[in-house]
């Protein structure tokens, strides 16, 4: 096992060292879990959840796309009648 020393910066900020973040594809915004093991030890694993992973992806594009809440409930809602006509109408 080999031992990589890292530092608390300002606001409790650390920097996971660049050849770990290739080696595990970890990328800016992904959530890592930290267990606490008593004495001192920390236990740091990848854990990005990939449904908020996806979530941030479609919150970007509904921004960069200019769509609205109210255009997307809109849409849903016109799908779900096109859905209901078609299966029973």
């Amino acid at each position: 096992m080999e031992s990589q020393f890292i530092q608390i910066r300002q606001k409790g900020v650390i920097t996971v060292p660049v050849e770990l973040r290739r080696k595990y594809g970890l990328a800016e915004g992904d959530i890592l879990t930290l267990v606490d093991l008593g004495d001192g030890a920390f236990l740091i694993t990848p854990g990005s959840s990939e449904i908020a992973r996806l979530g941030d992806q479609a919150s970007k594009i509904l921004m960069e796309e200019e769509v609205s809440t109210e255009d997307l409930l809109q849409a849903l809602e016109e799908e779900r009648e096109t859905y209901y006509n078609e299966k029973y109408g």
